[in-house]
């Protein structure tokens, strides 16, 4: 028996170009996802296509109907709540351990990232905002110096992305939660976990008010 050693690898390919996708929100709730339409888009056979589409099954972002083809699901509204409790949490432990452990580097990093985004408040430029403000976050996860923090954290964050745009695309919003990044900026700085801590819980828990009042 000849066995493929590519099979696994592009099943992989296929898999995560699909998940990002659906993530993303380029892929819509709702959108049918035919194996002859995704075959020839994607440029592969139907076996590694199908293996990827049980994976997604699996992970709860597709649900396949034998007489539809595959139907996204993406993240739910209640699963996308429970991501934000969860990020609450986590989000203001990782702020209280990059307070005793950040680099001066690192503080630079963040220092910059803040001040950029002011600059580009000033210049109404969404999108920049927006990419800053998902490096800010980037930035303490992996100051806090615990990998598993920063792995878990950037996996919940990945998988909010469509929400967290919504979120972000508010009025105002941009400019409060860059105003909020200073304040947790500051208390980075000076050291102070308890604080770095609680302006980055509330910080997250504002976020996810604004984006069930956009979901309304």
């Amino acid at each position: 028996m000849i066995v493929d050693k590519n099979a696994k690898s592009l099943e992989e390919r296929v898999y995560l170009t699909l998940e990002e996708e659906i993530l993303s929100g380029q892929l819509s709730k709702g959108k049918t996802l035919t194996e002859t339409a995704l075959s020839n888009r994607l440029g592969v056979s139907r076996t590694p296509l199908r293996g990827a589409l049980h994976r997604l099954a699996e992970e709860g972002l597709v649900e396949i109907n034998p007489n539809r083809g595959a139907v996204v699901v993406g993240i739910g509204d209640e699963e996308l709540v429970d991501i934000y409790k969860i990020r609450i949490r986590l989000e203001g432990l990782a702020s209280a351990e990059a307070a005793v452990r950040i680099s001066d580097e690192d503080k630079k990093r963040l220092r910059d990232s803040v001040e950029l985004a002011e600059f580009y408040i000033g210049k109404q430029d969404a999108e920049h905002l927006k990419e800053l403000d998902s490096e800010f976050h980037r930035i303490i996860y992996e100051a806090s110096g615990n990998r598993l923090l920063c792995k878990t954290l950037s996996e919940l964050h990945r998988n909010i992305q469509f929400y967290r745009k919504r979120s972000l695309g508010v009025a105002d919003r941009l400019e409060k939660s860059t105003a909020e990044h200073r304040d947790i900026l500051a208390a980075i700085e000076r050291g102070d976990a308890e604080a770095a801590d609680k302006l980055t819980s509330s910080h997250v828990a504002a976020a996810l008010n604004n984006l069930l009042s956009v979901n309304k």
